[in-house]
């Protein structure tokens, strides 16, 4: 039940992260630039409402599989799972919402651009999570 729960959980964020990487981050540009900051201050409180309890539901299911993995996940597959969110969440602490706090002052185009592309860090990171825990559902029906 774990497994499906952390599954869950990861999917959910693979969804997120797409959408945001694909649709909402490069539609920033079009907010304009009276309304941006305010703009950019509700994304924040309404996105961390949204993601940080996903998040942290999905760091204690992995850090509980590292624990105590299924017999068909091996402890180094399980402690990659772990580590990739570990990545994600040092990419979210250190680059992603460093820039999502100077763009509350207010639009600019090169911290827009270095939010877009460093985004892609956690967009691939996630997906290689999807890939992982759909092989460890895999291996649960076999």
């Amino acid at each position: 039940m774990l497994l499906v729960v952390h599954a869950a959980l990861t999917w959910a964020l693979v969804g997120l992260i797409l959408t945001i990487q694909l649709v909402h981050y490069p539609l920033f540009s079009r907010v304009g630039a009276e309304g941006y900051a305010a703009y950019q201050r509700e994304h924040v409180t309404r996105i961390t409402w949204l993601v940080a309890p996903l998040m942290l539901a999905e760091l204690a299911t992995g850090a509980a599989l590292v624990l105590r993995p299924p017999t068909f996940v091996s402890a180094a597959s399980a402690g990659l799972g772990l580590g990739l969110i570990i990545l994600i969440w040092v990419s979210t602490a250190l680059i992603q919402s460093p820039v999502h706090g100077r763009l509350t002052t207010g639009f600019d185009a090169a911290l827009h651009a270095r939010l877009v592309t460093t985004n892609w860090l956690r967009t691939v990171l996630w997906l290689l999570r999807g890939v992982l825990v759909s092989g460890w559902l895999l291996l649960a029906l076999a």
